[in-house]
């Protein structure tokens, strides 16, 4: 048991450890959110968000959440949490696959888009800046029926210090679906304590089991920090966000192709003693960790890391953060941390939106290129940068 306290901008946060499967400062960071609802943020260096992370790292956490998910009655559905989580529980989906090869599962992530006309179901991350949740029900036949007849889910976020949001969304699956019989909650980091963690079977109404890299549990006193109060979401349940339902949203049964293509062509242009950065951009996060994972395997000195949303003052683990707009179009500030001009000698930015100015403005600071992926096999590099 190890016990950190940590005098934050926003406040007193201490922390116990009570387990963990790598060193902490490893696996994670600290940082203070510019945000009135929670003033702290547990900053993982494994996510591939906030921080640059190599994916063979990603893989090893992929595959140990994986791992540790119990046999469970099927079909199993995969949920990942935007938008943090939505890269991590994909790849811990496809690490469960490679494991469970034949066996019947869905991913599936939420998001904060209306994506089509697939009806959603919405449920609520109060703490969050931009609480507004969305899960789309999926438009294949296949993939709608074994949603409604999966009989156990499992629910990945980064991080679990309430489990309020897992039992939101728990509890809207099994409105939809009643058959539902156990649930398992897959995060990098749990910080419920050991008496909330055991009472969750209790809470959810059903067993409950839970896999995470290290445990234990915290308390925050706020100071007297002001945020900015800047706004962080406006949904428009008619607006077309340019978000991509093939890649997630709508259900998946299978892993993403990985693009070995343009993998293979990117690679023929690194130099030896060349850095790279793959950056995801806000919810299209995974495909930017496939192309990472591709270039490594080329020999590659590559890291991955995502823009997002989510506002961090620069302190503790954040030591450098760019502000630019909102490449979907809601017209609310995009962040982009610990990445400074000049510091690589690639940066390829693999986006789902359409080649836009919030684009044009991100890939002119990083002297960027930009990757439209349409589908997985479909994509497109952006050639021309207007002049800013």
């Amino acid at each position: 048991m190890t016990l950190h306290r940590v005098a934050l901008p926003t406040g007193a946060l201490e922390l116990t450890i009570d387990a963990s499967e790598f060193p902490l400062d490893e696996l994670m960071g600290f940082a203070a959110r510019d945000n009135a609802k929670r003033g702290f943020l547990f900053l993982s260096k494994v996510l591939g968000k906030h921080w640059p992370v190599k994916p063979s790292l990603m893989t090893t956490i992929h595959e140990t959440l994986a791992a540790a998910v119990p046999a469970m009655p099927g079909p199993l559905v995969f949920i990942a949490m935007a938008e943090t989580a939505i890269g991590l529980g994909q790849g811990v989906f496809e690490a469960w696959l490679r494991a469970h090869p034949g066996q019947d599962a869905l991913f599936l992530h939420t998001s904060r888009y209306r994506v089509g006309d697939a009806p959603i179901i919405e449920f609520q991350e109060a703490h969050s800046h931009a609480p507004r949740q969305f899960l789309h029900l999926p438009a294949g036949d296949a993939e709608r029926k074994l949603l409604m007849h999966a009989r156990a889910l499992v629910l990945v976020d980064d991080e679990a210090s309430t489990g309020n949001t897992f039992q939101n969304l728990a509890d809207a699956c099994r409105t939809l679906n009643p058959g539902i019989e156990r649930v398992h909650l897959a995060t990098i980091t749990n910080f419920m304590g050991v008496d909330a963690t055991a009472a969750l079977s209790e809470r959810f109404g059903l067993p409950v089991t839970l896999g995470a890299s290290a445990s234990g549990r915290y308390s925050f006193a706020p100071g007297q920090f002001t945020p900015s109060g800047g706004e962080a979401q406006r949904f428009d349940p008619d607006a077309d966000r340019g978000a991509n339902a093939g890649f997630g949203r709508y259900g998946l049964q299978r892993a993403l192709e990985t693009p070995e293509a343009l993998a293979s062509l990117l690679a023929a242009q690194i130099g030896p003693r060349e850095n790279v950065l793959v950056l995801g951009t806000g919810e299209f996060m995974h495909a930017s960790y496939l192309l990472g994972a591709a270039l490594e395997r080329h020999g590659a000195d590559v890291v991955v890391q995502s823009t997002t949303r989510s506002p961090i003052l620069t302190w503790g683990a954040v030591s450098a953060a760019m502000r630019f707009p909102d490449n979907y179009g809601e017209g609310i500030a995009n962040f982009l941390y610990n990445v400074r001009r000049g510091q690589y000698d690639h940066v390829f930015i693999c986006h789902e939106t359409a080649p836009n100015a919030a684009l044009f403005e991100l890939a002119g600071e990083l002297d960027a290129r930009l990757f439209h992926f349409l589908t997985e096999t479909h994509i497109e590099e952006v050639s021309e940068i207007p002049v800013r």
